[in-house]
């Protein structure tokens, strides 16, 4: 066999043989899907193996995750640090070969995939950055930002909804350096795609706004080359390779059977598949010298590809210093000097504000600080407040600019503002992207009922460790008369129950500044801020001699009463319910009861605190204590006491709300002042005095 045909079946065998292994796997995707991965990996990626974090690099995705045996084969024999043994340990405790593809930027592993149409919806927010970044920094005869976005889809990415809500902001957005290839095999994992999936393809992406091309062979390697070299003249449009393979190409019994799919071929399937393409059946992982040879030159290539870049970063330099410093500000994930002066202080004389309008003020007095800040609302910006004003909205210059609500600016691929429309699961999975791609600080926004629409992405985000931040607004059943449909009750808690996430509910003005500057600073996992629809009362801090915001920062803090003395109650809240706390608890003092409110807007920064700050906020002996959240009470007990035990008590909602008029409904569920010092004397065995 030529060269090309040994290396195709190189990663085949490779597949075969790490899926036999772990008896686990999926062999039969990989198998079909060889020759267009080895066309785009060896005639087009631009990437180099000894720095994957090359800024100007192509980026490939496999959104087929489930064929994550083909990626990590490709990446061994690039050059990637990616052993050998990693391949044999495939699936295993321990292995940088997962099940599916995780995020592992050091080896070549670009992001997540897997729960499909991810990787579908990644690549949209890839392309946006390129696209942006381009916009921003390039400069005639100085391109320093110049990449492709690749991935390889299955039916099942073009089954799932969000593939539809991508593919259509792709089209609008005229991404044209997005390049998917789609594994046309018709076979998914119960049977036949003819059994679900029988709608014309083709015909749905050229309505997107795509341009769209099919591969009658997926063994031609000409026919592949000439699809993706037309798709990358194709500037104007995002391509789809429709790409006609065979599931488990080569094996005699279970080629273009769903068997293949999601099970081992066994090892007599083995023997006479490796027999059918002329491989020798032993040793397993058998990598022959001229097959290692061709896919190793891509580590001389890609060198000398970033050594060609490097020389136009430092002419670029000498042209554009200002850009140059900023370029690398971003692409180090700083912010400008003095940006935490630039964060509102808002007076206690001020009138009563929403936090979501507060929200508002501090992005846009931060931006200059803040360049890499980018993202938008899912249709939904005159409610969350998320415009960056005067800014700019990431649209197509030539779609004009009369149809834009409010003050955005003009339509260029350089504004940060970015209109996904009503596309919540697109909009999860770009802001993915748009973090994965580097330099940029991307930021989604909508009311936090609609954030079970964006969870798959979120949970997502939260695995990759990503630094994105979600801004959810109409927090509680305060937003009114909308009813329980858009009122959101178990949602704190399914946030705060995801591990890597950190969730803050600021109760005022000054707490959301504070609890932008923590998010802006915190790494390992995305931020939400939830914020309120109804206005706030500004607390007054220094009259009341209440503690400063800057609180947030330990997640929870003594806002009012002593430090020093031990409370008989504890008054536990978070968002809008620390104002009927403070009301409460300053009749309590009135009566003797010694109070203590605390703001604990973020139970991950509180809990990550040492023990003996949590003992000096929440002193252990002190059983009296009310936790008040306008949402599910179950994930408060661990700070009030078991309810079994009747230590202390939780004031939230276990049920769906109700349309009326937010202050009935908050009156109605008993967030209010009287009700909260009823319960604390209650607690305490106390009457009200006379």
């Amino acid at each position: 066999m030529n060269t090309d045909e040994l290396c195709i079946n190189t990663l085949r065998m490779l597949a075969v043989d790490m899926v036999q292994k772990a008896n686990s796997g999926h062999p039969g995707m990989p198998m079909g899907a060889a020759p267009m991965a080895y066309v785009l990996w060896t005639r087009f990626l631009r990437f180099n193996p000894k720095n994957p974090a090359w800024p100007d690099r192509d980026r490939f995705i496999l959104s087929a995750g489930h064929g994550s045996a083909l990626l990590y084969a490709l990446l061994h024999l690039t050059g990637y640090d990616m052993p050998l043994e990693e391949l044999k340990n495939f699936r295993q405790w321990g292995s940088h070969t997962p099940g599916h593809p995780e995020y592992d930027p050091k080896r070549g592993v670009e992001c997540t995939t897997g729960p499909l149409g991810q990787g579908f919806g990644d690549g949209l927010g890839m392309a946006i950055a390129e696209k942006f970044l381009a916009a921003n920094f390039n400069r005639p005869g100085h391109d320093i930002v110049n990449h492709y976005t690749y991935a390889i889809a299955s039916d099942g990415d073009l089954m799932e909804g969000i593939s539809s809500e991508a593919g259509s902001l792709a089209g609008h957005f005229k991404l044209g350096k997005l390049i998917y290839l789609y594994d046309n095999n018709h076979i998914s994992l119960a049977g036949a795609t003819e059994l679900t999936f029988t709608e014309d393809v083709a015909k749905r992406f050229e309505a997107y706004g795509w341009h769209v091309q099919k591969v009658e062979d997926g063994n031609d390697l000409e026919a592949i080359s000439g699809a993706i070299s037309a798709a990358r003249e194709e500037l104007e449009r995002p391509s789809l390779i429709m790409v006609r393979t065979h599931l488990a190409y080569g094996s005699p019994h279970k080629q273009d059977t769903f068997q293949a799919h999601g099970s081992p071929l066994g090892e007599e399937e083995v023997r006479l598949t490796k027999q059918n393409l002329g491989w020798p059946a032993e040793p397993a992982f058998h990598i022959p010298g001229e097959a290692l040879t061709k896919f190793r030159e891509a580590l001389q290539k890609g060198q000398k590809l970033e050594e060609e870049w490097g020389r136009k970063v430092e002419s670029y330099k000498g042209n554009y210093p200002d850009l140059r410093a900023k370029w690398d500000q971003m692409r180090a994930g700083k912010y400008a000097a003095g940006w935490k002066e630039k964060l509102p202080v808002f007076g206690a004389s001020e009138k009563p504000m929403a936090t979501r309008t507060a929200g508002g003020k501090i992005m846009n007095a931060i931006y200059d600080y803040v360049p890499q800040l980018i993202g938008g609302s899912g249709d939904l910006n005159p409610s969350t407040g998320t415009p960056l004003l005067e800014r700019g909205t990431f649209e197509p210059p030539d779609m004009g600019t009369e149809k834009i609500q409010g003050s955005v600016g003009k339509w260029e691929f350089s504004g940060p503002n970015i209109a996904y429309g009503v596309r919540e699961h697109a909009m999860a999975a770009a802001t993915n992207g748009l973090a994965l791609h580097g330099g940029l600080l991307p930021f989604a926004s909508t009311f936090l009922i609609f954030s079970d629409y964006m969870r798959p992405s979120i949970r997502l985000a939260c695995l990759m460790r990503l630094h994105v931040i979600y801004v959810f607004t109409h927090d509680s059943v305060a937003l009114g008369e909308d009813g329980p449909t858009h009122q959101p009750v178990e949602h704190l808690q399914g946030l705060r129950s995801m591990p890597n996430m950190t969730v803050i509910r600021p109760a005022d003005a000054n707490e959301t500044s504070e609890a932008w500057a923590a998010a802006l600073e915190h790494k390992g996992g995305p931020v939400s801020i939830i914020l309120t629809r109804q206005k706030l009362p500004i607390i007054d801090r220094q009259k009341k001699k209440y503690a400063p915001a800057s609180g947030l920062h330990k997640g929870a803090y003594i806002l009012a009463g002593s430090a020093s003395e031990k409370p008989e109650v504890i008054l536990i809240a978070t968002g809008s319910e620390i104002h009927p706390a403070l009301a409460a608890y300053e009749t309590l003092a009135g009566e003797g009861v010694k109070a203590r409110v605390v703001s604990m807007p973020c139970q991950e920064f509180f809990d990550r605190q040492p023990e003996s700050y949590r003992n000096e906020v929440l002193p252990p002996d002190v059983t009296g204590r009310i936790a008040i959240e306008a949402a599910a009470s179950g994930g408060w007990y661990k700070y009030v006491g078991a309810r079994d035990h009747g230590h202390g008590l939780v004031l939230g909602i276990d049920r769906f709300g109700a349309s009326a008029p937010g202050e009935t409904n908050l009156r109605e569920f008993g967030f209010t002042a009287e009700n909260i010092a009823g319960k604390a004397r209650n607690l305490l065995g106390r009457k009200v005095r006379a």
